[in-house]
């Protein structure tokens, strides 16, 4: 499957892109490559961080049971400060 994944904050600083497509069948496939390509930084980004598919959140569930659709959006929500 092919899509697009989009990093927002600290992920979109890690990456060094705001978007980029993809080539994988689950989530932990997609972002497993997306760390391989971008380094260490997004690898730590990642592992605090919420994600979106097709605009519904993943919660708790392991990204290796979130299967992608042709064409499905993943979003990268890195933990956001504030109040």
């Amino acid at each position: 499957m092919s899509g697009l994944i989009r990093y927002w904050a600290a992920a979109k600083a890690a990456a060094g892109v705001a978007e980029e497509a993809f080539e994988g069948e689950v989530l932990a496939e997609v972002l497993a490559a997306a760390v391989a390509r971008h380094g260490v930084r997004l690898g730590e980004v990642v592992r605090r961080a919420s994600f979106l598919v097709d605009g519904a959140p993943v919660g708790r569930r392991d990204p290796a049971d979130v299967r992608l659709a042709e064409g499905a959006v993943v979003e990268v929500l890195p933990p956001f400060a504030g109040g």
